[in-house]
C-alpha cells in the first residue's frame, strides 16, 4: 500500500471500525474479482453503513485524488465492479425496503437482493420489472446501475422505464431524493448550474435532428452501451434528466442509495412451449410474428446451444435428433385467469400458423415440464462453463440486432466466430428484442489468444454497431469490456456528449474511471483474470457469484466464490516452485496462514452453494479436502473415536451434565461469559457454552421390546448421534428429547418401531466427514448401512432418521434398497394420513435446514407446517444457520453472523421448529424463542385416528 492509501486508511480509522476497512492481502485479493474475466486488486476495501459515511469516504478519497468503485453483489459481467484503488461495498445496513401503494410500488435500498424484492411483492401478485438471470443473487443497486433487464423484461419494464423515484449521492457528497419535494427544491438551489447544463444539453440534443433520431432508434432496441442519452430526448427538466442518467451509469456518475420502482403484474398462470424450427431464418420469422402477440418471453437457441444441453438428465430425446441447421424458441405465455391464458395461447398458435416446425407446437401446463423447458434455457451458459478446458474462462457477450434483421445478424455473427476459430460458440437470447448472447470458452495464457480475441471483438463491434445499427451491450452494461467501442457504436458527436455528461458529474474522473468511457483502446484486453488449475472440485468455477447470497459466512469472512479465487492464487504461487521470488514465498505463506480461518474454519460446508451454482460446485467439498490434508495426522484418533463410538457419545453426555452443573452454580450470564473467555484463551479449542445448550439425552428410551405384530406396519427408527447426545433445552417447556417425541408420535400413528442393533454405536459418518476424516467416515457409513439393511429386512421397511443432515449423508452413501426418510418426508409420506390434525392458532416459525433444501424438501416443509399451524413464519434471508455440526460451539461467530436478524423475523412466534437438533440450539439462542423438532409440533396438534391429542406446550 503506497503513501496516499496509507494516509486514507489512517483518516478513515478515525471514523469507521477496523473490521470495515479491509487491506490485508487475502481479502483484497478475494475482492479483486467480479463475474467478468478481469481482475484488479483493490488497495483498500471499505464497507459503508450510511450516506453520511459514504460522503466522508468520498471527501477523503477526493482530497487525495484516489478513484473509487462501488460494488453491490459483483455479478456483473463486463468488468464494471473491479478496481485497483478503493472499492466501496454495502454493509447489512443497506437492505431496507418498503412496499408502497398496496404493492403498486416498492422502495428499495441497493443491498436488497432482486429475488427478495419479488418475495416482498408476491402477496400483491406484483414484481419488479427487471428480471436478470442473476435475480437470486444480484442486488437492486447493481440492477439499476447497469439497467439490467432479463428474459421477460424487454425494454418497457427495465429500470429506466419503471423507476418512480431515486435517491442518489453525488461525487461532492450531496444527496438528491426525487421523492422528497424539499430535497428537490434544495438541490435546485445548491446545484442550479449542474441542472442548467443538463437542460442545455437536452435542448441542444433535441434540436439536432440527426442525433436525436439516432438516439431514439438506439433505444427502440435494448441498449446499455454508454450513458442513457435517451434521457436527453425524453425529458427537458434537469431533475428528470439526472434521475434517468443515473440508470445504467455503472457508478460513474454517483451512488444510488435507494430506488422506487413502479411494479408490474406477476401473473400466476404460466405455460410454455419449446418450438423447434428447421433453420434460423424460419426461427427469426417466427419471432417477428410473435412480436405482435401477448407473450411473456421468447427465448432463441441455436443448434449449438441445444447440443450443449441435449445429453443432460431429463432433456427431451428429440434434441439429439435435430438437423444441423435447426433452432428453437422457448415461448412463455402467462395470464391471471384461465380464460386469459387460453386466449393468449390461441393468439400464439394463430401467429405461427403456416410456419414450419419440426414438432407440433404444444404448450405445457405441467409444472415439471415447464421447469424443464426453462432449465434448458438457463443451462446454456453453465453448459459451456462446465466443459471448458481448465485455465480458460467463459466469455458471454451481449449484442442486439434490429429484430427485423435478426436472421441476417445471427448468420453473420456465426460466420465471424468460425473465421476466428471459435467453433464452440453458442448463441441464445431474448428473441423479441433481438438481444443475443454468444458464449464461448476463451484462454488468454497461450501466445496469440489475446490478439485472436481482440480481432474477434473488433469485427463483432463493427458488424453489430455499424453495419446493423445495433447495440454492443443490450443488458450487461458497458463496463471495461465495451468501453473502447462506445464511440464506434454511437459516433463522435454522441460520444463527445457522453464525455460532457461525465465531466459535469465527475470532473476529476474519480468515480469508476475506465468504465463506460475510456481513452485507452486496449482497456478491454488488459488486467485479464488468471484462472489456474487449483483443484478438480472447483476448476470449472466461472466466478459468477451466484453462490454468495446464500452463504452463511458472506457477512463474516469469505464467500464460496472468494474461497475459490484465493485457492487459485495459492495454486498459482505453489506452481512457481523454484522460480518463486522471496516476495512470492512470503505472500504464499501469509495467504495460507490467513486462509485457515477466512477460508476453512468459517466455512459451514453445508453445500447450499451447489444449489445456486450453475456448474454444481460444492465449495464445502474443497474445504473438507483441505481439512483432510491438514488433519491427516489425526486419523488414528478419529479411528479410536469411531471404533468406540458408544463411549464417545457417553463422554459427550457427561460433558453436558458437567456444563449443567456449572450453569446451576454460575447462572446463564456468568456461565456464558466464563466459557467465552475460555474459548478465546484456548484459541477456540474450548467450546462456547450457550444459554440454549440442551441437557444430556437419556438413551434408555431406546430400550424397548420389538414385537412382531403382523397387523401393524413397521418402521426402522435411527436416532442420530446428535439426538442421542443432546436432550431438551433446559429453558423450554418441551422437556422431552427428540427420541421421546419421535417414539411417542410413531406409537400414536400405530407403527411398530424397530430400533437397529447397537444404536449407541451407530453413526452415518458425517461427524468424521466434516473434519476431513474420510476413512473413518466411510467405515461408520458402511457399518450403519449394514445394520439398517438387517433391521429393515433389506429395505422391506422404511427407515426414519430424526436428523436431516445425517439423512442427506445416508442418501448419498447408502444402499439403494433402503427407503431413507427424515422427519419432513416421513411425516408427509407416512404420518399425516394416520393422524387427525387440529392446527394451532399461535404463530410458529420454521427453519428449513440446508440439507432439507438440498433434498428438495423446502416446499414440503412449509406445507407440513401450514398443516399444523394457522400462521407460519419462514424468516426471510435466513438460509443455512451456520451451526454446521459443532461450529456453533467452536466458531460461534459464524452462527451469529448467519442468523443476524432472526430475532426480529420471529418476533411474536411462540416457538420455532426444524429437523436438526444442533441447528435448533443456535436458532433458539439467536432467535430468542425455543426451537424444537418438527415432530414436537405434529405431536402437539394431532391425535391418532382412534385416540386423543396429547395436551402439551402449545396449549394455553
Amino acid at each position: 500500500m503506497n503513501t496516499p492509501y496509507k494516509e486514507l486508511l489512517e483518516a478513515l480509522r478515525e471514523i469507521l471500525p477496523a473490521e470495515r476497512l479491509i487491506h490485508d492481502p487475502l481479502r483484497t485479493l478475494a475482492y479483486g474479482s467480479d463475474a467478468s474475466f478481469y481482475r484488479l486488486i483493490p488497495q483498500l476495501v471499505v464497507y459503508i453503513d450510511s450516506e453520511t459515511e459514504l460522503a466522508i469516504v468520498l471527501t477523503e478519497t477526493h482530497a487525495r485524488a484516489l478513484p473509487v468503485t462501488f460494488r453491490a453483489a459483483g455479478t456483473s459481467l463486463s468488468g464494471q465492479a473491479v478496481t485497483d484503488s478503493v472499492l466501496i461495498l454495502l454493509s447489512r445496513a443497506w437492505r431496507g425496503h418498503e412496499v408502497l401503494d398496496n404493492g403498486e410500488a416498492i422502495r428499495l435500498q441497493p443491498g436488497v437482493i432482486g429475488a427478495r424484492a419479488n418475495q416482498l411483492l408476491a402477496p400483491f401478485k406484483r414484481k419488479i420489472g427487471p428480471d436478470p438471470a442473476s435475480l437470486n443473487s444480484c442486488m437492486v443497486g447493481g440492477i439499476a446501475a447497469n439497467n439490467a433487464s432479463g428474459m421477460c423484461c424487454g425494454t418497457a419494464q427495465n429500470s429506466y422505464y419503471t423507476m418512480r423515484d431515486i435517491r442518489v449521492v453525488l461525487a461532492d457528497g450531496s444527496v438528491l431524493d426525487t421523492a422528497d419535494a424539499a430535497s428537490v427544491n434544495a438541490f435546485r438551489d445548491s446545484h442550479a448550474e449542474l441542472l442548467a447544463e443538463l437542460e442545455n444539453l437536452a435542448a441542444d440534443t433535441q434540436a439536432d435532428k440527426a442525433l436525436s433520431s439516432r438516439i431514439r432508434h438506439k433505444y427502440r432496441l435494448k441498449n446499455t452501451t454508454g450513458y442513457a442519452l435517451n434521457s436527453l430526448v425524453d425529458f427537458s427538466d434537469g431533475i428528470e434528466i439526472l434521475k434517468h442518467l443515473m440508470i445504467g451509469s455503472e457508478g460513474t456518475l454517483g451512488f444510488i442509495s435507494s430506488i422506487t420502482y413502479d411494479t408490474v403484474p406477476d401473473e400466476p398462470l404460466k405455460v410454455a412451449a419449446l418450438a423447434l424450427f428447421p433453420d434460423m431464418e424460419t426461427t427469426c420469422r417466427a419471432t417477428i410474428a410473435l412480436k405482435r402477440t401477448p407473450v411473456s418471453a421468447v427465448e432463441l437457441m441455436d443448434r449449438a446451444a441445444l447440443r450443449s444441453v441435449q445429453d443432460q438428465s431429463g432433456m427431451p430425446e428429440v434434441l439429439k435428433t435435430l438437423p444441423e441447421q435447426a433452432a428453437a424458441l422457448l415461448i412463455d405465455v402467462r395470464g391471471d385467469t384461465e380464460a386469459t391464458l387460453a386466449a393468449r395461447e390461441a393468439q400464439v398458435h394463430a401467429a405461427l400458423e403456416g410456419t414450419q416446425t419440426l414438432e407440433p407446437l404444444t404448450f405445457t401446463r405441467d409444472r415439471q415440464s415447464y421447469e424443464l423447458f426453462w432449465r434448458i434455457r438457463k443451462g446454456l451458459f453453465p453448459a459451456v462453463g462446465a466443459v471448458r478446458e481448465t485455465g480458460t474462462t467463459v466469455v458471454i457477450e451481449d449484442v442486439v440486432f434490429p429484430v427485423e434483421r435478426l436472421d441476417e445478424g445471427v448468420l453473420a455473427l456465426t460466420d465471424i466466430f468460425h473465421e476466428h476459430g471459435y467453433q464452440n460458440a453458442i448463441l441464445f437470447g431474448h428473441a423479441l428484442e433481438g438481444n443475443l448472447h454468444f458464449v464461448f470458452p476463451q484462454g488468454f495464457e497461450k501466445p496469440g489468444e489475446v490478439e485472436r480475441y481482440q480481432s474477434l471483438m473488433d469485427e463483432v463491434a463493427n458488424l453489430v454497431g455499424v453495419e446493423y445499427g445495433g447495440s454492443l451491450k443490450g443488458e450487461h452494461g458497458t463496463g471495461r469490456n465495451m468501453a473502447p467501442y462506445v464511440e464506434l457504436e454511437w459516433g463522435a458527436d454522441a460520444y463527445a456528449l457522453m464525455w460532457r455528461i461525465k465531466a459535469l458529474f465527475d470532473p476529476e474522473n474519480l468515480l469508476n474511471p475506465g468504465v463506460i468511457l475510456s481513452r485507452n483502446p486496449t482497456l478491454h484486453i488488459e488486467d485479464l483474470k488468471p484462472l489456474p488449475a487449483a483443484d478438480p472440485l472447483v476448476d470449472k468455477c466461472i466466478e459468477c457469484g451466484f453462490c454468495e447470497s446464500i452463504c452463511p459466512s458472506k457477512d463474516l469472512t469469505l464467500t464460496p466464490r472468494q474461497r475459490i479465487v484465493v485457492r487459485r492464487e495459492l495454486a498459482r504461487l505453489e506452481a512457481l516452485g523454484d522460480r518463486a521470488e522471496d516476495d512470492d514465498k512470503e505472500r504464499l505463506a501469509r495467504l495460507w496462514r490467513d486462509y485457515a480461518y477466512q477460508g476453512d474454519e468459517t466455512c459451514a460446508a453445508d453445500g447450499l452453494c451447489a444449489t445456486q451454482c450453475p456448474v454444481d460446485i460444492n465449495t464445502g467439498d474443497l474445504m473438507r479436502n483441505l481439512r483432510w490434508e491438514r488433519n491427516v495426522g489425526k486419523a488414528g484418533m478419529a479411528r479410536i473415536l469411531g471404533r468406540h463410538f458408544s463411549g464417545t457419545t457417553r463422554f459427550a453426555r457427561g460433558a453436558l451434565n458437567g456444563a449443567a452443573v456449572g450453569q446451576a452454580i454460575l447462572g446463564d450470564r456468568l456461565m456464558f461469559k466464563t466459557s467465552g473467555a475460555l474459548h478465546r484463551l484456548s484459541g477456540g479449542h474450548v467450546p462456547q457454552w450457550l444459554p440454549s445448550m440442551p441437557g444430556a439425552a437419556s438413551i434408555k428410551v431406546l430400550n424397548r421390546p420389538t414385537g412382531d405384530d403382523p397387523s401393524r406396519d413397521k418402521v426402522v427408527y435411527l436416532p442420530s448421534c446428535a439426538t442421542r447426545v443432546f436432550g431438551a433445552d433446559r429453558h423450554d417447556q418441551e422437556s422431552r428429547s427428540v427420541m421421546e417425541i419421535t417414539l411417542t408420535l410413531l406409537d400414536k400413528a400405530g407403527y411398530e418401531v424397530i430400533i437397529p442393533a447397537m444404536p449407541g454405536h451407530l453413526c452415518c459418518g458425517m461427524a468424521f466427514q466434516s473434519k476431513g476424516q474420510f476413512h473413518e467416515a466411510d467405515h461408520k457409513a458402511r457399518e450403519l448401512n449394514r445394520e439398517l439393511l438387517a433391521a429393515s429386512q433389506n429395505g422391506r421397511y422404511p427407515v426414519l432418521c430424526d436428523t436431516s443432515p445425517c439423512l442427506l449423508r445416508m442418501q448419498e452413501a447408502f444402499d439403494d434398497r433402503l427407503t431413507l426418510l427424515e422427519p419432513v418426508s416421513f411425516a408427509n409420506d407416512y404420518l399425516l394420513s394416520r393422524l387427525e390434525i387440529t392446527p394451532v392458532s399461535s404463530p410458529v416459525a420454521i427453519h428449513v435446514t440446508c440439507s432439507s433444501k438440498r433434498m428438495g424438501l423446502a416446499d414440503k416443509f412449509v406445507a407440513l407446517a401450514h398443516a399444523c399451524a394457522m400462521e407460519v413464519v419462514v424468516p426471510a434471508e435466513i438460509d443455512c444457520c451456520g451451526f454446521a455440526g459443532d461450529k456453533g460451539f467452536t466458531t460461534p461467530e459464524l452462527n451469529a453472523s448467519a442468523l443476524h436478524g432472526l430475532a426480529k423475523e420471529v418476533q411474536g412466534c411462540v416457538a420455532g421448529y426444524s429437523n436438526s437438533r444442533t441447528c435448533e440450539v443456535g436458532l433458539a439462542y439467536h432467535g430468542g424463542i425455543p426451537y424444537r423438532p418438527i415432530f414436537s409440533l405434529i405431536d402437539q396438534v394431532s391425535h391418532g385416528k382412534n385416540g386423543s391429542r396429547r395436551k402439551g406446550v402449545l396449549d394455553s
